[in-house]
């Protein structure tokens, strides 16, 4: 009988036929999130719709049939950032893009035990990195399902509220509270965890204008609706411009649970140093032809920039100043890349940045996978311009770390202890 051991991460993958190019299959997140969280509670939250994946599997695949297919827990995490050991605190990313929020958190001994993103290339990217699937749709996952966390972590999307449901509550006698003004938005999801989970601390990031969205009455509904949830919180726009070589300006906004800590206390956002970035220290010594833009496009877009000069408008292509920051990476770079030009030698069209490139202008780490994973350039393009500065990010998270540390107050009450799970797939490795 051939020896029991543990397998990688890659191994199990291969041995089951997981292909994200086909997007997630029923019950996978819950399988990938078992398998990173096997060892405590938590699993318990995963622990049938794993069995009901595998059990698929092993039956679509005939691996019943062979006697050596098996492998004991814990997995050998084969991926460039696997999950924390020994964690210090557990959070959940939501609206995970390609896992920004994870990278700074998990860095300081965080453990993430759920994680949501819809898109399904940047499913790819995530579980390419982290080895863990993102469940999909927040909307449709009940808030009850989420497992308990210290910290909850979300780049949400900006969306006009309505007071629809607040006017009908009104017209009928009843009371209603900030949070019913966000029903039919993705932020409501943030809020219905919150209210349901109760964690320490939460971080949330959105682009600079939400402030004074619909004159200001967005932000308003946001912060009363967090408020109302009897959290202190705390606002800031950060501009990434002293972190990585971009101007990137985004406000987050951070909460902590009067539970656990003092009304009186004041967080404060870390203060960069006023020393900028400059372009050219991201660049690649020798890029890819490909990456230069034809002589159609670069007279397009010189034609275009001169036609609304003329106008006295402001529209045009970006070519950037290599001693210094470039403009803000957005999600539509992949369609001609105009805002972030970079010039080349004497007698050559200027280029857009490669997804390499892209990935060092968002302060990820170099050996963040991103090629051959079924992810093309137009997908990494978008990833990237929707994502958060990491540097920024992990800024942020050591501040409040530490803020949680040193107010923190004793759990507000005595919490049963979760029996944990012993239950272990066997795999062959």
């Amino acid at each position: 009988m051939a020896k029991k051991k543990s397998a990688t991460y890659t191994s199990v993958k291969k041995r089951l036929q997981i292909n994200m190019e086909k997007g997630a299959d029923d019950n996978l997140s819950d399988f990938t999130h078992y398998l990173q969280c096997h060892t405590n509670g938590v699993s318990l939250c995963f622990e049938k719709p794993a069995q009901k994946y595998l059990s698929n599997r092993i039956h679509t695949l005939n691996l019943a049939e062979e006697p050596d297919f098996q492998y004991f827990l814990p997995i050998k995490w084969d991926v460039p950032f696997p999950p924390v050991t020994n964690p210090k605190f557990t959070f959940i990313d939501l609206f995970a893009g390609i896992g920004g929020f994870r990278l700074a958190f998990q860095k300081l001994k965080g453990k993430c035990v759920f994680t949501s993103e819809w898109d399904k290339n940047a499913q790819k990217t995530y579980e390419a990195n982290f080895g863990e699937v993102p469940f999909g749709d927040i909307t449709a996952i009940n808030e009850k399902q989420i497992p308990k966390h210290e910290i909850l972590l979300g780049g949400f999307p900006c969306q006009p509220f309505s007071l629809a449901g607040v006017s009908k509550k009104n017209s009928l006698g009843r009371d209603h509270g900030f949070a019913d003004k966000t029903q039919g938005t993705l932020f409501y999801d943030i809020v219905r965890i919150l209210k349901e989970r109760r964690p320490k601390a939460f971080l949330l990031e959105n682009v600079k204008n939400l402030r004074s969205h619909d004159k200001g009455q967005t932000f308003k509904i946001i912060i009363e609706a967090l408020k109302e949830l009897n959290y202190l919180v705390f606002d800031q726009i950060i501009d990434a411009r002293h972190y990585v070589p971009q101007h990137r300006e985004r406000i987050f906004i951070a909460g902590f649970n009067k539970e656990y800590f003092s009304e009186s206390l004041v967080f404060t956002f870390p203060k960069p140093d006023e020393k900028e970035m400059k372009v050219k220290d991201i660049l690649e010594n020798t890029p890819d032809p490909k990456y230069t833009l034809s002589n159609h496009l670069w007279k397009y877009l010189q034609d275009y920039a001169k036609k609304h000069q003329e106008k006295g408008n402001g529209f045009g292509f970006g070519l950037a100043d290599l001693n210094k920051v470039t403009r803000t990476l957005s999600a539509r770079y992949h369609k001609d890349g105009s805002e972030i030009l970079i010039p080349q030698g004497k007698g050559e069209n200027p280029r857009r940045l490669s997804p390499e490139e892209c990935r060092a202008l968002m302060g990820y780490p170099d050996d963040f996978i991103i090629r051959n994973i079924g992810v093309s350039d137009t997908q990494l393009y978008r990833q990237f311009g929707n994502s958060v500065a990491v540097p920024v990010v992990s800024a942020i998270a050591r501040q409040m770390i530490s803020f949680i540390d040193k107010n923190c107050k004793s759990e507000p009450k005595e919490s049963k202890p979760v029996s944990k799970s012993a239950v272990a797939f066997n795999v062959l490795d």
